[in-house]
Formats: structure tokens, sequence, C-alpha cells
């Protein structure tokens, strides 16, 4: 399919549009469709990242260490395989291990100890050169309210702190139950919270500003002056959704929500994108290869 989309093998290893993901099945499995895969990729060079996804206290040992330590294994040994395959496939350590709600029977996608595996996963495939892939920035709730918010932004926050490189995957509700765009909207805001907060900035002369300081000097403000307006701009961060305005202001205007923003958001964005629309011969071809995998694809 990648091959079919690109027009030929070279464009497709030049310009991947996507890439194979194994995940070995938590304890110490792997399934054969997932590394028959590999067989088929490893002609792109396609990066590989690798995530078992174990469940502490379910797939995994009930106490954090033993659940990472086991993943870290799986990983490994995952890593072990592609370069069997193929030496130098390039791969992806995916340190994406959960705990396990032993009140309801659910998975737990965010709760603290989300953020305790977030971190020293990351710090795990960092020990070993890797790029780190971690399930952080996600939510158990099943809609972009209050909970979404403080579930996906402090374990954004703290997988960005420790250096992750791909987080995922945004826009899933309730423990992986259901994709909403309504809840991708107020990640992309989390997003933009988080990168604002990593962002470098500039100690200087001019940022420091201290002839201003003596120009304003006691008692004054900085509201009119140059200096304020050439950079307000680009010290401050300025939100999408979430809302500032005094309270008479934000009762007058509707006094909604944040699930009603990201709603109001979202009708905007589909609104107005115009998606480019397929060729009707390479439509044919995927719809072929589909069907064709269907007939041949391993189950186990």
């Amino acid at each position: 399919m990648m091959i079919a989309l690109r027009g030929d093998e070279a464009r497709a290893k030049a310009f991947p549009v996507c890439y194979p993901f194994l995940e070995p099945i938590s304890p110490l499995r792997f399934p054969f469709n997932g590394i028959d895969l590999l067989f088929e990729t490893a002609r792109l060079n396609l990066p590989v990242p690798i995530g078992p996804m174990a469940q502490m206290g379910l797939s995994a040992p009930a106490t954090l260490a033993g659940t990472m330590a086991q993943e870290n294994a799986e990983i490994l040994a995952g890593i072990c395989i592609t370069q069997l395959i193929q030496s130098g496939m390039p791969v992806c350590y995916g340190g994406i291990c959960h705990a396990f709600d032993m009140g309801t029977t659910q998975m737990i996608f965010s709760g603290p100890e989300q953020g305790f595996f977030g971190v020293a996963m990351t710090q795990l495939g960092k020990f070993y050169g890797l790029p780190v892939y971690i399930n952080v920035g996600l939510t158990d709730a099943k809609r972009p309210d209050a909970q979404a918010g403080l579930e996906s932004g402090i374990t954004l926050m703290l997988g960005a702190a420790a250096g992750a490189d791909i987080f995922g995957h945004m826009g899933i509700a309730g423990v992986d139950q259901a994709t909403s765009l309504d809840m991708l909207v107020m990640q992309c805001e989390v997003i933009s919270y988080v990168e604002s907060v990593m962002r470098e900035f500039t100690v200087s002369d001019e940022t420091l500003g201290l002839p201003v300081v003596e120009e304003v000097g006691p008692g004054g403000n900085f509201i009119n002056h140059d200096h304020t307006a050439a950079h307000f701009r680009g010290e401050l961060w300025f939100p999408t959704l979430l809302d500032r305005h005094y309270y008479d202001q934000w009762r007058n205007t509707g006094a909604r929500d944040l699930e009603a923003r990201c709603v109001a958001r979202k009708a905007q964005l589909l609104h107005a994108h115009r998606p480019e629309p397929m060729d009707p011969g390479l439509a044919t071809t995927l719809n072929e290869l589909a069907q064709a995998a269907k007939s041949s694809i391993t189950t186990v």
C-alpha cells in the first residue's frame, strides 16, 4: 500500500507515510503476524516502534518496578528480532506499560502510575541510546472535561520533561474504547501548552530590560512602553480554547465550558477543511490490496 501511495518503492522508502508497530503480547510472547509484517516492511527500512503495553497486576507483576523490568525485557527481545531480520533496521523504544484498576477491572490510561511509567521508561530507552515512545497525554475520561484536562496535561508534561520523543495516541477516549475529535481538539491545546512550557527563552541585555526598569521607575507601569510592544507576543502563550476573560464577559457570551468550546472548534475545523480527492485508480489498487491481505494474513 505504501508503494502504491508513493508510486514506486524508492519513493516509499524515502518518504514513508506510516510505519509497522511490533507489539509483544505480555507476558513474554510475540504475535506471528507482527513478525511477518516486519519481513514485508524491512525492504523499505521503516522504523519499528516496539511496545508490549504490559498491564501491572494483569499481564505483568503488580509492582511498578516489576512491570517496567518485564516491559524492558520484551522491548529488548523485540529489538533483537528486528536486527535478526535486517541488521540496522531502525527501532523506537516503546515504553507503553500501564497500570490496571482492580476495582473496575479496567486498564488505567492516565493515573499517577502513568507518570511514573512515562518518566522511567524514557530514562531506560535513552540509556540504550534509542528514540522513545510513551503513552502519556491520554485520559480515562469519556469527554474533554476537567478529568481529561488534568490527566492528559500532567502526564504529557512529565513525559516531555523526561525527554521522550513520541507521545500517543491522541484523540482516543475512555481507555481506548473510542476515538473523539472533541478530545483531539482539547489535546491539541494541551500539547500547545506543554510545548510553550518546554521552549527555550533568551536572557540578554535586551530581554532583561534594565534600562526600561530604570526609565519606568518606582510606581510606574510597562503597559505602554515600546519594549512591551516589541516583546509580549513572543514571550506569552495565547490559548485557543482555554478561557481568560473576566467573569461577566464569559457569562454574557454564553458561559461555555471547555467541552462546548472543543465542540465548536471541531465544527469550525471540519467546515473549513477541503480534503483532496483520491485518484480512482489508486483507490481501486488499495482496495484490491486490502482484500488480498484478508485472505493471507496470519491470525496467531
